[in-house]
């Protein structure tokens, strides 16, 4: 390589800008600066969407040091699953300790929770406890986790602008500036940066930038063997962060070839100490990660494929990374979830599935274009497509059709090569000073848009009740999306003193939980929540047709006995001594050991009788 560390640190000359604006540390300022005002705001929210399962539901977080140990020995999910009494529902499982330690060295400065105390703990920072119980110790901590996520994001966005300087955009700083300035205003990237959780993102694209790197500085410096162990525990940290780090097994080559100029077989050469590390984690995760349970893969929520007939669910994963590509040119409406039914099932007579083909394979074939000149656009372009594969569920069930904060990783090929075009288109207007104006104008203008849309958008992400309530409105027909939102009516009626305030935030409940069984008849839960706002608004009636339609689907749901022998209490309050001592009576016959039952129906019997 002819790439030196003191040209990298040399301003290139542009005529079309100043000198300066070439430097690294002064576009290193600019990008952190970019970074740390556009999601300063996040500070003060909470905790939402995946949070509750990684963080506060999460008893080796609260131990803090303590809890390392489970952290890297365990599936990321285990405590959660402990706390649901239950296992996990996640096909493939997943583990991903390094940024939940992150969480847990954090809580040894917070201050740990003895193990006594964790269930406890954990109680009151559900989100529909801290309602009505908030835990302003928690909250806190949370305020201090968005503020250490941002500054993850910080450091990760300067990392990324010295990878593209260093490695891709050798003799064109501006350009490597241009696209990480593109890369950190994106609205897209808000889930990532505004939910706690997603540091698993941030972390990953980390080290995989450093892993290039290090990489790239020992072809540099082969006498200097340190800088290959620092890529390959680069290389590992970014298998712990999340499972992108095996896109390099084609991408470290690639760039090897493409920036390197070395041959196919030199770049495959260079790349197989990254094969033994990669090969090193999946050993250990087979080790660790838990199978799924036995009813993961029916279920509508972690699988939205499982209505789908095998066409359907095809042309529909072929189809669902248009929206990707949508979002990354016009950010306007996100949201946190896009599970069944947000994205309408497609079969092969849709449009959108021959386009999505389409365009797909026009990427590729542009790749082997560019790849023939050594062409930046060629590295831009895998480095978006490959990471793509990954959570396309093609080759791998991610368990959701698809989500922003997913597409991160390649968001970055996207911002190269949107950098790239911005660069040469205005270098093509002539004079040179008329160019300069139009990209300095267009970026400006690019910046204020993105930074009203991001600022804004992290505002919903405040917590679970916020952000359902908003992307209810972008996803409409979301069974999950819907399901949050009635929770919290439902849970929000507790809390109303007012009671004609208490009974229209039940019957919104129930609207909306109506609205889930039309686009899934079997949601079990709907049932029972639906039977449970019935009961909280005294009707019986209700109660029990909702239940008995529940029983047809899951004779065995947990819990429904409890409902039906509240709706028999119900009776007996409203004196409707008939319908309570039929109701209970069925009850006595399946649980006749049952105290309760047993009163229950001698008080009805007692009632009758001194009618």
């Amino acid at each position: 390589m002819e790439h030196t560390q003191e040209t990298f640190n040399t301003p290139v000359k542009d005529p079309r800008f100043p000198k300066w604006l070439s430097d690294f540390k002064i576009q290193a300022i600019i990008v952190g600066v970019l970074a740390f005002v556009f999601y300063a705001n996040t500070f003060q929210n909470e905790n939402a969407l995946d949070d509750y399962m990684v963080i506060s539901k999460n008893e080796y977080v609260y131990e803090g040091f303590a809890g390392l140990p489970d952290i890297f020995t365990k599936d990321t999910y285990d405590s959660y699953w402990k706390q649901m009494n239950t296992s996990n529902s996640l096909t493939g499982g997943r583990y991903r300790p390094l940024s939940v330690a992150t969480f847990a060295i954090e809580q040894q400065f917070f201050g740990t929770v003895p193990k006594s105390l964790v269930d406890s703990v954990m109680h009151h920072t559900d989100w529909g406890e801290m309602q009505a119980h908030p835990d302003q110790q928690f909250l806190r901590n949370m305020h201090i986790r968005h503020f250490f996520n941002v500054l993850w994001f910080t450091l990760s966005v300067v990392v990324l602008l010295y990878f593209l300087r260093y490695v891709v955009f050798k003799s064109d700083p501006l350009i490597a500036f241009l696209a990480v300035m593109l890369f950190t205003i994106h609205p897209i990237h808000t889930e990532v940066v505004a939910n706690v959780k997603s540091s698993d993102e941030i972390l990953s694209l980390l080290f995989i930038c450093l892993t290039f790197i290090f990489a790239f500085k020992h072809q540099e410096h082969k006498e200097k063997k340190w800088l290959l162990y620092f890529g390959l525990l680069s290389y590992f940290l970014a298998f712990l962060s999340k499972e992108y780090a095996i896109s390099l097994i084609i991408l470290l080559p690639l760039s090897f070839f493409l920036f390197n100029k070395y041959s196919f077989s030199k770049s495959v050469v260079a790349s197989l100490p990254y094969l033994g590390v990669m090969i090193l984690y999946i050993i250990i995760r087979l080790q660790i990660v838990t199978s799924p349970g036995e009813n993961a893969n029916s279920d509508i929520i972690n699988d939205p494929y499982a209505l789908a007939s095998a066409s359907e669910k095809l042309a529909t994963q072929i189809a669902t990374p248009l929206n990707y590509l949508k979002l990354l040119i016009f950010p306007q409406s996100l949201s946190a979830d896009y599970s069944y039914n947000s994205i309408p099932y497609k079969d092969f007579a849709s449009p959108l599935v021959w386009l999505s083909i389409l365009v797909h394979l026009a990427m590729i074939r542009l790749f082997f274009y560019y790849l023939k000149r050594k062409g930046v656009l060629s590295f831009a372009i895998a480095f978006y497509l490959v990471n793509l594969l990954l959570i396309c569920n093609l080759i791998f069930n991610i368990g959701g059709t698809m989500g922003e904060r997913l597409i991160y990783h390649s968001s970055v090929g996207f911002c190269i090569a949107v950098a790239y075009f911005l660069f040469k288109g205005a270098e093509m207007i002539k004079p040179a000073l008329t160019g300069r104006i139009a990209l300095i104008s267009c970026v400006f203008i690019l910046i204020i848009i993105c930074g009203f849309r991001t600022i804004d958008r992290n505002k919903d992400w405040k917590n679970d009740t916020v952000l359902f309530t908003h992307d209810l409105e972008v996803v409409p027909n979301s069974l999950l999306a819907n399901s949050n939102v009635a929770a919290y009516m439902i849970s929000k009626g507790d809390m109303e003193k007012d009671e004609q305030a208490k009974n229209e935030d039940l019957h919104k409940g129930i609207s909306l939980l109506d609205k889930i069984i039309l686009i899934n008849k079997n949601n079990t839960t709907s049932y029972f929540n639906k039977a449970l706002a019935y009961n909280k608004l005294k009707m019986p009636d209700s109660v029990v047709a909702t239940l008995n339609t529940l029983y047809t689907i899951a004779p065995n749901y947990p819990q429904l006995s409890q409902l039906y022998f509240q709706a028999g209490l119900l009776y007996f309050s409203n004196k409707e001594y008939d319908k309570a001592k039929s109701l209970l009576q069925i009850l006595l016959k399946q649980y006749p050991q049952s105290i309760d039952v047993q009163n229950a129906v001698k008080a009805v019997n007692d009632s009758m009788q001194s009618r």
